[in-house]
């Protein structure tokens, strides 16, 4: 009998790939759609969750059927997730009442501003580990039910439903029979108490959410049903469910105490695992569950960077950098060296440690000689820069954590690149674990998936399933780094000044 596969689903921010994976963690067939955004308004961002659902339909078919393999060896689907993208749909007719809101949305800023002039950001943040932002699901949810004609009675009656993307999908490919979300997506919505992993009517209340909206709250590996058969030919068990960031930090092999990695996609995210112990953050980093198995959860300190690989994008659809990132990137090595350019992309405002969600984007220092080689170079280093920001914040909040020679490990579209892992260790001043392989996220998913359908019988045994990683060291000279770092500083001191 050959060795169980593992399908994993991961619904990304730009993209919904599937990947199929052996027990060993080797990729044996994959396959990808691209997922369109909308602006309707300045700072809003929209994601169409019905496509969701028929890309995610569409690539897991797909990637079945290259890989040769018969659906019947495949032990689990594991579902990984955007997070904090929130859908509300009609418990009836599974159509969304609403365009899904996406993670990146500000639309609810004066909403968490008023929140917090209310005194309630002291409470909410003791309760979640979180803080009052548009960033996460509540106020988005919150906002559908008052601008959808209706949509607030019906939710009190209970005819309606709403989820991050994992929980949308989960009761989409299961035909309506599990409403649920894992705890790591649910920690990051402002209703879930760190402490009891479980919803609180007071934040509800305060947040203006009915409970009966929400789904059950369940373990990263575990029951989420059986996906019905008409999709693949047989009903596969669903036996993980994670969020995006949280599933790297499997994937990559940081969920013990002291495990750091940052993945870099659309923006970055940085994990420090702090273990058992809930971290308190005076920093303004979060608080969130790392991961929960058999009822036991880890937590993590984390700071989001709202653009990183979409700041690079940027460069091409805005300023005509013609061939993608590796076109950029070719572009910024050509910079000069001494060009002082500093570039802030707070196109969607500040995340951690500002979250100033009205600062927008500048590019500061520009000379008579300056171009489109030192723009795009500026570009990503401010993807560095802004990892030495959280750096430096988890460094402060968890001393007896954070190692004192770390290492973070990389992964995502941009760690890809060499030369950008040799400029985030220059930057950051901390050694970098780069492995040639960039689905540390789906791999997370596959592996809680085969944890719990019993393909593996521990973390420590499914996190070997993992691909080794080279380590990159800095080279720049620690004068240079600290005088980029300051430059950096100013810049963001500049971009909230006129905010």
């Amino acid at each position: 009998m050959s060795e169980p596969l593992l399908l994993a689903l991961d619904q990304g921010t730009t993209s919904t790939r599937a990947i199929l994976f052996d027990a060993r963690g080797v990729a044996v067939a994959e396959a990808g759609r691209p997922l369109a955004q909308s602006y309707p308004h300045d700072g809003w961002v929209e994601h169409d969750a019905a496509a969701i659902h028929a890309a995610s339909i569409e690539v897991m078919r797909e990637a079945v059927e290259r890989s040769g393999r018969r659906p019947e060896e495949i032990a689990a689907l594991g579902i990984t997730n955007q997070r904090e993208t929130t859908v509300v749909w009609d418990r009836a007719t599974g159509v969304p009442i609403h365009p899904a809101i996406v993670w990146q949305d500000r639309r609810t800023s004066e909403v968490c501003e008023g929140l917090r002039r209310a005194g309630h950001e002291t409470e909410v943040t003791e309760r979640t580990g979180l803080l009052l932002d548009p960033y996460f699901s509540a106020t988005k949810i919150a906002w559908i039910l008052d601008h959808v004609e209706g949509a607030r009675a019906r939710a009190e009656a209970g005819d309606l439903l709403a989820g991050t993307i994992d929980c949308w999908l989960a009761w989409k490919l299961t035909g309506g029979r599990v409403h649920a979300t894992d705890a790591t997506n649910a920690s990051r919505t402002l209703l879930m108490e760190l402490e009891t992993q479980a919803w609180s009517d007071d934040l509800c209340r305060i947040l203006s959410v009915p409970r009966r909206l929400l789904p059950e709250i369940r373990d990263n590996a575990g029951d989420y049903g059986e996906m019905d058969a008409a999709v693949l030919g047989r009903a596969i068990p669903i036996r993980g469910m994670v969020g995006d960031q949280q599933s790297a930090m499997m994937g990559q092999g940081t969920s013990r105490p002291g495990g750091l990695k940052a993945t870099y996609g659309t923006g970055c995210f940085m994990l420090l695992n702090t273990g058992e112990r809930r971290p308190r953050s005076t920093s303004r980093l979060l608080s969130t569950v790392a991961a929960r198995v058999d009822g036991r959860a880890t937590y993590a300190l984390e700071g989001s960077i709202f653009m990183a690989g979409a700041s690079i994008q940027w460069l091409g659809e805005e300023l005509g950098i013609a061939g993608g990132p590796k076109a950029a990137e070719a572009l910024a090595q050509k910079a000069r060296r001494d060009h002082g350019v500093v570039a802030v992309p707070a196109f969607t405002g500040l995340g951690a440690p500002h979250w100033d969600a009205e600062a927008r984007g500048a590019i500061l220092g520009l000379t008579r000689d300056s171009g489109l080689p030192e723009i795009a170079a500026a570009m990503f280093d401010a993807c560095a820069l802004q990892s030495r920001d959280l750096i430096e914040a988890m460094r402060h909040d968890s001393p007896e954590v954070f190692a004192a020679d770390p290492h973070f490990r990389i992964d995502g579209g941009m760690a890809r690149s060499p030369w950008f892992a040799q400029r985030l260790a220059d930057l950051t001043g901390i050694a970098v674990d780069r492995a040639d392989y960039a689905e540390a996220t789906a791999l997370g998913a596959a592996m809680f998936a085969g944890l719990g359908a019993g393909v593996f019988a521990s973390m420590a045994q499914a996190q070997e399933a993992r691909p080794d990683a080279e380590t990159v060291s800095p080279v720049l000279g620690a004068a240079e780094r600290d005088l980029a770092y300051a430059h950096w500083s100013q810049a963001v001191r500049q971009v909230r000044l006129h905010t």
